[in-house]
């Protein structure tokens, strides 16, 4: 589908997919540990200190076992470790291991360079100005009316 035909939330998807690709094949590239966009995701949404499956998937906006399947493959990584959560017997605190902290860092750093190659694509104000509008408080999500439906065509 054109560019011109997308909603802005498929283009905020698209570009999302756009900078993954990139870190991913960049890291890949420099001999780090492959993972999948989904693994990306959650290494970018986990608390310094550790955080719990159940917040990892809320923040990630999936179901708990697609979170608590991605952890697992992060563990067998070796970039992820699950340790005893300090407030609950129950629970079990996601954190990065060393080498995890490492690759975070070498992440951090790559997607560094992708915002300047993509500023050299499209201009360093484009870059900023999208970054404003980003970094701008949107408020809390709109609930709307739903939107008014034509009435269906009767055909004789």
């Amino acid at each position: 589908m054109p560019a011109a035909g997308r909603t802005l939330s498929q283009l905020l998807t698209g570009a999302r997919r756009w900078f993954e690709e990139a870190l991913l094949a960049t890291l890949e590239e420099a001999g780090a540990a492959p993972v999948s966009p989904a693994q990306a995701h959650l290494f970018a949404v986990l608390d310094e200190r550790g955080t719990t499956v159940s917040e990892l998937a809320r923040r990630m906006g999936v179901a708990r076992q697609s979170a608590h399947q991605a952890v697992h493959g992060l563990v067998t990584a070796g970039l992820l470790e699950q340790v005893p959560h300090p407030s609950s017997g129950r629970q079990r605190l996601i954190r990065r291991t060393p080498r995890g902290e490492q690759t975070h860092h070498q992440a951090e750093l790559v997607l560094g360079r992708i915002e300047v190659e993509l500023a050299g694509r499209i201009g360093r104000p484009a870059v900023d100005a999208l970054r404003a509008a980003l970094e701008a408080p949107w408020g809390p999500p709109p609930v709307l009316p739903p939107p008014v439906r034509p009435p269906p065509v009767r055909r004789p």
